[in-house]
C-alpha cells in the first residue's frame, strides 16, 4: 500500500509540472489557433538561455531568469513580428510548417550560440525529504508543482478575468471581427507569444532543477501532446486534469507495468488513453466542438 501511495504522489507531481508545459502550448492555441510543435525547442533553448548567465558570468537564480526570459521572449516577438504577421490567411499546414522550421532554427542557433556552456542549473529548490506515513516525497518536486499550479491559476485568472484575455480570445474566435472592434490583433498576438516564452522559461527551470539536465525538454515538450489533446486543446482546466491523469497513469505503469511488459510501456500507455477517449469525445474531455452557421 505504501508503494502504492508512493506512485500516486509521484504521478500528482509530475502532473503538475506536465501541466505547466502544456499551458505553453494550450496558451498560444486558445490566443492565435496555432498549433506550436516546437514547444519542446522553446523550453530547451529556455533552460540554455538560463543556465548560461549562471555558469558564464555566475549569475544568480533571478537575475539568470530575467536575462533568460529576455532573451526568449525577444526571439518570441522577433518570430511574431518578421514570420507569423506575413503568415495572416494562409493554410494551416503552412503554419504547423514555420513552427517546426522556427523550432530547428532555434534548437540550432541557441546550441551554436551557446557552445560549451553546461544545460544543467546549479540551483536546488530543497534537498531534503518529507516522509508521511513511511512515504518518502521529495521536497524539490513538491515545490515544483506548487509551483506549477500557482503559474497555472494565473494564466487561466488572466484569460478569464483581464481585458487583455478577453481581447486574446475574441482574435482566437474570429481575427476579423476583433479588428473591427478595434482590437491590436498584432500587439496581441505578441502578447501571446510573450506570456509563452514566460511560461517556457519557468517551466524549462523548474524542470531542470528536479531533474538535473536540460537535455529531455525537447521530448518533454513532445510528450505533452497527448495532454493537451486529451484535455481539449483551448482548454486550461482540461490542461490540468488531463496532466494529473497522464502523470498518474505513468507512474503506476512505471511501477506495475513496465517490469512486466518493459520499460517502454510507461511512454506509450498516455497514447493508449488519448486513442481511447477520442473514440468517446473527439473534442477531448472539456474541449468545445466548433458549431458554425452555414
Amino acid at each position: 500500500m505504501v508503494y502504492f501511495i508512493a506512485l500516486v504522489i509521484e504521478g500528482i507531481l509530475h502532473g503538475a509540472v506536465y501541466a505547466l508545459i502544456a499551458l505553453a502550448f494550450v496558451v498560444v492555441y486558445k490566443s492565435t489557433r496555432i498549433i506550436n510543435f516546437a514547444l519542446g525547442d522553446w523550453l530547451a533553448s529556455g533552460a540554455r538561455l538560463v543556465a548560461a548567465p549562471m555558469h558564464a558570468l555566475d549569475w544568480g537564480l533571478l537575475p539568470s531568469l530575467l536575462a533568460g526570459l529576455a532573451g526568449l521572449g525577444a526571439l518570441a516577438l522577433v518570430f511574431c513580428r518578421l514570420v507569423l504577421q506575413h503568415m495572416i490567411a494562409r493554410p494551416l499546414s503552412a503554419l504547423l510548417l514555420v513552427t517546426i522550421g522556427a523550432g530547428a532554427v532555434l534548437r540550432g542557433g541557441t546550441s551554436i550560440a551557446l557552445a560549451g556552456v553546461p544545460t544543467g542549473i546549479p540551483f536546488s529548490l530543497a534537498s531534503e525529504s518529507w516522509t508521511v506515513t513511511g512515504v518518502i516525497v521529495p521536497q524539490d518536486k513538491a515545490l515544483a508543482a506548487a509551483f506549477a499550479l500557482l503559474a497555472v491559476v494565473l494564466i487561466a485568472a488572466f484569460f478569464r478575468r483581464t481585458r487583455s484575455g478577453l481581447a486574446l480570445r475574441a482574435i482566437a474566435d474570429d481575427p476579423q471581427v476583433a479588428t473591427t472592434i478595434g482590437i491590436d490583433v498584432e500587439r496581441y498576438t505578441m502578447l501571446c507569444w510573450a506570456i509563452m516564452a514566460l511560461v517556457c522559461i519557468v517551466t524549462a527551470t523548474l524542470w531542470v532543477m528536479i531533474s538535473g539536465s536540460g537535455f529531455g525538454l525537447v521530448l518533454i515538450g513532445e510528450k505533452v501532446f497527448p495532454i493537451v489533446i486529451l484535455g481539449g486543446l483551448d482548454s486550461i482546466r482540461g490542461c490540468l486534469v488531463a496532466a494529473t491523469v497522464i502523470g498518474l497513469l505513468e507512474s503506476l505503469a512505471a511501477g506495475y507495468a513496465d517490469p512486466v511488459l518493459g520499460s517502454g510501456f510507461s511512454s506509450m500507455c498516455s497514447y493508449v488513453l488519448l486513442i481511447a477517449v477520442l473514440f468517446v469525445r473527439p473534442t477531448g474531455l472539456f474541449g468545445a466542438p466548433l458549431v458554425a452557421r452555414v
